[in-house]
């Protein structure tokens, strides 16, 4: 059984490297990594139009009382009047023109600010907008480059299932789904020799029972990596 498992790996292993050998091309590199940007563009853009959203309320609250404040300060201009009319002594309304004066300074410094705030978020999301097309673009054309690398190496592939297939055939099915499901985890090589009372793959010891039944040509599961490991009889 283990013989057969290992010709199937090995076989397995072709297929691998050719995997492997699509997964280095710059169509693919390029075809994915427009792909993952896409994936997360429009959550992007929306979280940047939110952005904007409140933004924009902040600057229609601060200009709502900007100018407020402006028109009680033009009240002031007639100072003499306002005194003469109500009363009062002139260096109270004095000291209230000031600390108006000076609160519709400090509002006018945080409209500034917020001006800023706004501009730069606006260069984020025109930034972010051009990204998106050029990606979309790449994505266009990359897939159809990334399809005809793997249309080039699909009778190399078609050549190592067809062996694949065969040897699979005198493999207990019980042993060939485990050894797949472990490939689909990315494990690989999947079984392994013992070596040194050790698995050669993670280096992990093993327990004088599981010795014992490598050792009657019962194959086991190294608790560490979870490989399929053998030992051949001296």
């Amino acid at each position: 059984m283990i013989d057969e498992l290992l010709k199937y790996q090995e076989a397995d292993g072709k297929l691998r490297a050719v995997e492997q050998a699509i997964a280095a091309t710059e169509e693919r590199k390029k075809y994915v990594t427009a792909r993952k940007f896409l994936e997360k563009a429009p959550e992007k853009l929306e979280a940047l139009d939110v952005k904007a959203a409140e933004l924009r309320h902040m600057f229609e609250q601060l200009e709502k009382k900007y100018k407020e404040i402006a028109e009680t300060i033009h009240d002031y201009e007639n100072l003499e009047e306002m005194i003469g009319e109500q009363g009062g002594e002139i260096s109270f309304y004095k000291k209230n023109a000031t600390q108006i004066s000076e609160n519709l300074r400090a509002l006018k410094g945080e409209i500034n600010k917020l001006v800023s705030m706004i501009e730069a978020a606006s260069a984020e999301y025109q930034t972010a907008k051009k990204q998106t097309i050029a990606m979309q673009r790449q994505y266009k054309e990359y897939k159809e480059k990334y399809a005809a690398v793997k249309e080039s190496y699909a009778g190399q592939i078609g050549e190592i299932e067809a062996e694949m297939k065969k040897i699979a055939e005198k493999v207990p099915k019980e042993q060939l789904e485990k050894y797949n499901a472990k490939r689909r985890e990315k494990l690989y090589p999947v079984v392994c020799e013992v070596r040194d009372n050790r698995c050669p793959q993670c280096g992990m010891e093993l327990s004088i029972a599981e010795i014992s039944k490598l050792s009657a040509g019962e194959p086991i599961e190294c608790d560490s990596c979870r490989r399929t490991l053998f030992k051949r009889k001296a």
